[in-house]
């Protein structure tokens, strides 16, 4: 789902962290938009482990040529070599930086909001989280694709909707335990959000678009973040894909589907980033 005839028009950047730079691709709005656009921070998928940020280039060339922003695609660091913390607070570092450095990157940082699809969708809420906790920068809105938000639950005791899911259990319990090998760190609210009381009283933390798949064995640690997040008006909209399971815009040939939903995100950015 390459969406080829969508134009690229983009730059590297390496953006320094105290855990290293953090190269970060960065896919500018076609001429037409704003001259100084908002700008959105793409955390892609992989299990905290697997590093193919190219996975998401698709969806932030999309969002870039179908809403104001630049859209950062961050390659970020990875389990076992770094386990957690280190990916939160990378990521953390990653959107304060963009908020400090608008004007030389030719983005508005008063306009900021942060995405990304599975344990992506987990470091965006984490940067969410962190934001709210100091209260800058104030961000627009956390785009929440099939995240990961619970590693404090077993994933034998998660279930999908179909026997085959393409998250096996197994294949979770290799990839938390690479991500977060001290058990103790499972139920911090930085790796596991929907677990027990961690996602209570959120008010003012950023608006949500939370997207779950039908059959992913994750769908239902998405739905109780929501709740959570509509339980103190940071919901924007949850939106559970029929017939769908995780990473169905990688894995998957319906591109009519990915683009419904690119499209949906891209409205909900447009608000975010304009009023309208």
């Amino acid at each position: 789902m390459s969406f080829p005839e969508i134009p690229a028009f983009y730059r590297t950047l390496a953006i320094p962290t105290s855990f290293g730079a953090a190269k970060s691709t960065v896919y500018y709005p076609p001429a037409g938009w704003n001259s100084t656009p908002a700008v959105h921070v793409n955390f892609h998928g992989g299990g905290f482990v697997i590093g193919h940020p190219e996975q998401d280039e698709p969806l932030c060339r999309y969002l870039a040529a179908r809403t104001p922003a630049a859209v950062l695609n961050v390659d970020y660091l990875l389990a076992p070599q770094h386990p957690f913390p280190a990916a939160p607070q990378q990521a953390w570092e990653v959107v304060q930086w963009v908020a400090e450095h608008g004007a030389e990157n030719g983005w508005d940082a008063s306009r900021i909001t942060v995405g990304g699809q599975s344990a992506g969708g987990a470091l965006a809420a984490a940067a969410a989280r962190q934001a709210r906790t100091i209260g800058t920068p104030a961000l627009g809105l956390q785009i929440l694709h099939y995240p990961a938000l619970d590693a404090a639950t077993s994933s034998w005791a998660k279930r999908s909707t179909v026997s085959r899911p393409v998250i096996r259990p197994w294949l979770c319990e290799i990839l938390i335990g690479a991500y977060l090998p001290h058990p103790e760190d499972r139920t911090d609210p930085l790796a596991s959000p929907a677990d027990g009381t961690n996602a209570d009283g959120l008010s003012g933390i950023a608006p949500a678009v939370v997207i779950t798949c039908e059959q992913d064995l994750l769908r239902d640690e998405g739905i109780v973040y929501a709740r959570k997040l509509r339980d103190v008006g940071a919901l924007a909209e949850h939106c559970d894909l029929p017939r769908t399971d995780h990473a169905y815009n990688i894995f998957g040939h319906d591109t009519t589907l990915a683009a419904h939903v690119y499209d949906l995100m891209a409205n909900h950015l447009r608000r975010a980033h304009t009023g309208r």
